[in-house]
């Protein structure tokens, strides 16, 4: 995606292009995608291709990389591919949740992780607490930890005071697809912030992904948006379209609103003004 180099924003530029970068990696794009809950692992594989997206999160307590006997998800998505995010999706406690995670760092070297600690099963809310307790342990073990969090600016601040390479608040509970709820509180977040934010959760269709990227977040990572449309294949390609172009409108910067009408053209000068 092309930017204008005059723009003098906070982002990278390498030869025009604009790049995301998180703990201390490079990507070109700033869609990431879920690897689970879609119907077959082949279609799951056409829609990450055609999301563009270069980082992928699995839920380890609930995927199988490999099936014995048979292909598991690396063999359609392959960590050679893609950067494999791995997650403690599934998690009601900081301790299961570091456990996880060191077991994920321990058999595969990942570093890059995504947290994850879920409050309860009916609203998937983080659980605050036990994530502020989960990222000072991760943290400390040397883990590049992306968070999922509320979209509480206080509680965004301290995880990234803790040392978490980005923040992620929810835009709505988990698999609801309802978009951006609290746009307020999550520009807050971005504007505070010295760390990526990604809204994470509760994204529906192109347009959320597109707010989100004019509101400043450096990225947007969905799963069902994607898996659950009635043709996750386009749903994908409307999704890395939207977060392209919410992203260059943003550097683009907007126009102001304004409470009365403004004439596109103005009215000096009119051949046969009265």
């Amino acid at each position: 995606m092309a930017i204008n180099m005059s723009l003098k924003l906070k982002t990278k530029v390498s030869d025009g292009v604009d790049i995301f970068s998180i703990a201390g990696r490079e990507f070109n794009s700033r869609l990431l995608v879920g690897t689970g809950r879609y119907k077959t692992l082949e279609v799951a594989k056409e829609a990450i291709e055609a999301s563009g997206a270069q980082i992928v999160t699995v839920a380890l307590r609930r995927v199988n990389l490999a099936e014995a006997g048979g292909k598991g998800l690396i063999d359609y998505i392959s960590p050679e591919k893609y950067t494999y995010l791995p997650n403690s999706a599934g998690c009601y406690t900081a301790d299961e949740a570091v456990r996880t995670l060191r077991l994920a760092r321990a058999g595969s070297g990942w570093s890059l992780v995504k947290l994850e600690v879920i409050g309860d099963k009916v609203s998937l809310y983080p659980d605050m607490p036990e994530t502020l307790k989960a990222a000072e342990i991760l943290v400390r073990e040397g883990f590049d930890v992306m968070v999922y969090c509320t979209d509480d600016p206080a509680y965004a601040k301290r995880l990234e005071e803790i040392g978490c390479a980005a923040i992620m608040p929810l835009a709505a509970p988990i698999g609801s697809g309802l978009g951006i709820q609290n746009p307020d509180s999550i520009r807050s977040i971005v504007e505070n912030a010295k760390v990526p934010v990604l809204v994470d959760a509760g994204i529906g269709t192109a347009s959320d992904a597109a707010i989100a990227m004019e509101l400043g977040c450096d990225g947007v990572l969905m799963n069902a948006a994607i898996s659950d449309a009635q043709n996750p294949v386009q749903m994908a390609q409307a999704m890395k379209l939207a977060v392209e172009a919410g992203r260059l409108a943003y550097l683009a910067g907007r126009m102001p609103r304004r409470e009365i009408a403004s004439a596109s053209s103005p009215i000096e000068g009119i051949i046969g003004k009265i």
